[in-house]
């Protein structure tokens, strides 16, 4: 994004407060001004600039004067009506909630979301009482399967759009990381980032792309669990073509394609 800053029809005000907004975490009981200030990077006058008028529009919430700002009921309308907009997910529902049963995984969508995977939806096991990453849980591009899986359903010229405004060495890392994760699509189906390339080594997880109609860009189906539950044999075997398997399904319904090598 930083190479749009110097366009004139770049509101960075806008910009400043939606990273606000995006500082907020899925455990996090609430940030201050300061907390937001080393979050985003940003002034903590600017950040109580933000925040008061953030609260004025009813995207931030807080109690009373030195109570922490959370997410307000306009953030919540707006999520929700985003979410309400991709028929994708709805028709995903039940083959991905079969697919977790089956598994006994998290499933779940991710989005690029500045240059991280963002969990927007999540289908988890019946019958489980195991804890599981959230909705709102973010992961690095490089070091996850989520990742992997995104990067690998890139065109060149998406992934130059990306990357733009990165150091070349940036840039090169996530090209040989998109060619990589391109090749073990097209012979797998799913992308699997192995052992300590991972950014978590308590957890395995598995992701295939998927192009809706409703974005600009390739999201993943992820399919995960705690090392310990699901190893490497046990995806290879069992729960990679399975997710192979869903996300074909899901395909077939809604018309896409398989989003490799796409046009640029």
């Amino acid at each position: 994004m930083s190479e749009m800053k110097d366009d004139k029809r770049f509101a960075n005000t806008l910009a400043r407060g939606l990273h606000v907004l995006r500082a907020f975490g899925p455990n996090d009981d609430g940030l201050g001004n300061l907390e937001i200030s080393e979050r985003t990077g940003l002034p903590r006058s600017t950040v109580s600039r933000l925040t008061f008028t953030l609260c004025a529009l009813g995207y931030l919430t807080h109690g009373h004067h030195h109570d922490k700002y959370r997410l307000g009921p306009a953030a919540l309308a707006l999520g929700n009506i985003a979410g309400a907009s991709f028929g994708f997910v709805e028709t995903a529902g039940p083959i991905m909630q079969k697919l977790a049963d089956a598994t006994k995984t998290l499933t779940g969508v991710a989005i690029q979301d500045d240059g991280k995977m963002l969990i927007v939806k999540t289908w988890r096991p019946r019958n489980s009482t195991t804890t599981w990453l959230n909705v709102g849980y973010r992961m690095p591009m490089l070091q996850s399967s989520t990742g992997a899986a995104f990067l690998g359903a890139l065109s060149r010229s998406e992934l130059t759009k990306l990357t733009a405004g990165m150091a070349k060495e940036e840039q090169a890392e996530f090209a040989e990381a998109r060619d990589q994760a391109q090749s073990g699509l097209l012979g797998d189906g799913y992308a699997f980032v192995r052992g300590e390339q991972r950014f978590n080594a308590t957890i395995n997880a598995i992701a295939a792309p998927y192009r809706p109609s409703e974005f600009g860009e390739p999201v993943t189906f992820l399919s995960g669990a705690r090392t310990v539950d699901l190893t490497d044999e046990l995806i290879t075997t069992s729960v990679g073509p399975a997710l192979v398997t869903a996300v074909q399904e899901l395909l077939h319904i809604t018309g896409r394609r398989f989003p490799i090598l796409s046009e640029d």
